[in-house]
């Protein structure tokens, strides 16, 4: 008996979703991964800076200063998983898919634009619905997954 196999779009967001768990962000969590010919290249999830104390850890600043979501991107600490993920793929990402599970905001669409990527597969949502009309704008292909 042959087993069906799930699409490609579907693999790969099965492992953005565990890459999401670690996350150290207490607003969302949040997964990225860089395919390129079917292969991964990279992954990045939210979460503070190299040595700098995890918001699990001491708290939310946005939460403190009663922020809300997609607004004031400068006043959080931590760096978004499409942006960890771009820094791990470096030039990699030239021509590669970039799987998210939520809506590239407003700095990671341009990062993505620049870093190259081809096209953006996303699953969930994001307050800020700005970055993708900037990858639509670059030309950058769309695909939503329910």
């Amino acid at each position: 008996m042959k087993t069906q196999r799930i699409p490609w779009d579907e693999y790969w967001m099965k492992i953005v979703n565990d890459v999401a768990t670690r996350s150290t962000c207490l607003r969302r969590q949040i997964g990225a991964l860089v395919v390129k010919n079917n292969v991964i290249v990279s992954t990045g999830y939210n979460g503070a800076p190299k040595g700098f104390p995890h918001c699990l850890d001491v708290g939310c600043r946005r939460d403190k200063l009663n922020i809300a979501s997609g607004e004031r991107h400068e006043e959080c600490v931590g760096v978004h998983a499409e942006q960890n993920a771009l820094l791990q793929a470096g030039r990699d990402a030239e021509s590669a898919t970039l799987y998210v599970n939520a809506y590239p905001c407003k700095i990671c669409a341009k990062l993505i634009i620049n870093a190259g990527i081809i096209k953006v597969v996303i699953t969930g949502d994001y307050s800020d619905k700005e970055g993708l009309e900037y990858l639509r704008t670059a030309g950058i292909e769309i695909a939503f997954l329910n």
